[in-house]
């Protein structure tokens, strides 16, 4: 009998959920957001904003992110360094966008919105934009510090990637009263 080489694609959506409800509250509300903007999915604005304040980060965030598609589009399908620079510096700077607001406080937390919101051939350039925009003066030093110490070894070094899509993309979900959902007697 031959046995199985990869994981069922069931075993590897339940992993992507796992790892996104290890993510705090906040990361998880910030995922979400980000999806709904990068992938056109909802209004984010209408959706997410609790006040003024964060009215004017979604707008930002809609601005910074009109860039994705050319991203989609421009991934480098290897190290030739004239292809780098146009794709890793704008990838660059929406990373030090995204980091700066706070949301994301490791690499695990932006490689799961980056995969998402580009796809999995962005994969092997993540590091590298993550720890550029990670230690950009632009954040605190304490911030900065926390973020590069979450990138391990093996990611920063990986030899290979998998080039699987992800499965599992979070959305907004409904509050439901606790009150209508009891079972009859």
């Amino acid at each position: 009998m031959a046995g199985r080489s990869r994981p069922a694609r069931g075993a590897m959506t339940l992993a992507e959920i796992k790892e996104f409800a290890s993510f705090d509250s906040s990361t998880q509300r910030y995922i979400r957001r980000s999806l709904d903007i990068g992938l056109d999915r909802e209004d984010a604005l209408a959706r997410w904003s609790r006040d003024v304040v964060e009215a004017a980060s979604i707008r930002a965030q809609a601005q910074v992110y009109r860039g994705l598609e050319r991203m989609r589009t421009t991934i480098p399908d290897d190290s030739d360094l004239r292809s780098v620079e146009p794709f890793l510096a704008p990838l660059v700077t929406l990373a030090a966008f995204d980091l700066g607001q706070g949301r994301l406080t490791s690499f695990s937390a932006f490689r799961f919105l980056y995969e998402r919101l580009i796809g999995a051939t962005v994969r092997p350039w993540l590091p590298s934009a993550f720890c550029a925009a990670a230690a950009l003066p632009h954040l605190h030093p304490e911030l900065r510090r926390k973020l590069l110490q979450s990138i391990s070894e093996a990611a920063a070094t990986a030899s290979g990637w998998s080039n699987r899509q992800p499965a599992f993309f979070p959305q907004w979900v409904e509050k439901v009263d606790a009150g209508s959902t009891a079972l009859p007697h």
